[in-house]
């Protein structure tokens, strides 16, 4: 099973690329965040005639976020647990049907700048929530993709200048440190685990030629289960949709698990 996750920064905005890529790459599962539109408008028919069947959670003009599946999947969470004030349009897990059903969810964590405001005591509180609801997932022993726009930077490795991102929100040591608060519960990350290359991003910002420059970032992450990790057989970074014309500014990341 292949599956995949991909900030697409306004599905409306750039369906045909998400198409074009989806009927070329052929994921069984794409996660996808920032969508950016209601669950209204959002432009089902077009994943669905490439043969995907659609669970999300909209917002309008901000976050918003998606599963597409080649199989049938039942909708588990819209919310992430822990706090009843937030509905902010950021996680959803499903459940996707196969002879192994495999549990997945998008998410896209809270960017958290300017840290001196309350944006950044959200996302940490955020990721303590995420954090006992992975733990949780983890007493079902069963084969768990939480795939997402992190919004973290995980190491000097992962940016293109670490000294000029030390104090942003995606790379303060106490946010690096939630996130392997979260891996110590047992989770992998997969693409560093079977990758130790540097220089390899998941995003470039817009302005000042980044992308031309291969000055990116990876917060874009793929996190596994025990029982998910012992299946993966690949992991990748696909550099192609970022280069088209009206790109998003992350591209899509994807592993490929043994499931029968």
């Amino acid at each position: 099973m292949k599956i995949a996750t991909w900030n697409v920064n306004s599905i409306r905005a750039r369906i045909d690329n998400v198409v074009e890529w989806l009927r070329e790459a052929a994921p069984d599962v794409a996660l996808l965040q920032e969508i950016k539109v209601e669950a209204g408008a959002f432009p089902r028919e077009p994943l669905e005639d490439a043969g995907y069947n659609v669970g999300l959670v909209g917002q309008k003009s901000y976050n918003g976020v998606a599963i597409l599946s080649k199989s049938p999947l039942s909708v588990e969470h819209e919310w992430l647990p822990g706090d009843e004030t937030d509905r902010e349009a950021r996680y959803l897990e499903a459940v996707i049907e196969a002879p192994t059903p495999v549990r997945v969810a998008t998410i896209y964590l809270p960017n958290g700048n300017p840290v001196e405001g309350d944006r950044y005591a959200f996302k940490l509180a955020w990721m303590e929530r995420l954090r006992a609801h992975a733990d949780r997932l983890l007493a079902l022993e069963e084969v768990t993709v939480l795939g997402g726009d992190y919004n973290v930077i995980p190491t000097d490795d992962d940016v293109y200048d670490p000294a000029a991102w030390r104090e942003d929100a995606l790379f303060r040591m106490d946010v690096r440190r939630k996130f392997r608060a979260l891996l110590n519960l047992g989770y992998t990350e997969a693409w560093r685990a079977l990758h130790r290359e540097k220089g390899v991003y998941s995003f470039w910002d817009y302005q000042a030629g980044r992308w031309q420059r291969n000055e990116g970032l990876r917060i874009d992450h793929l996190l596994l289960s025990p029982q998910a990790a012992d299946r993966l057989k690949a992991c990748e970074i696909d550099r192609g949709p970022r280069g088209r014309q009206k790109a998003s500014d992350h591209t899509p990341v994807w592993c490929e698990l043994e499931v029968a």
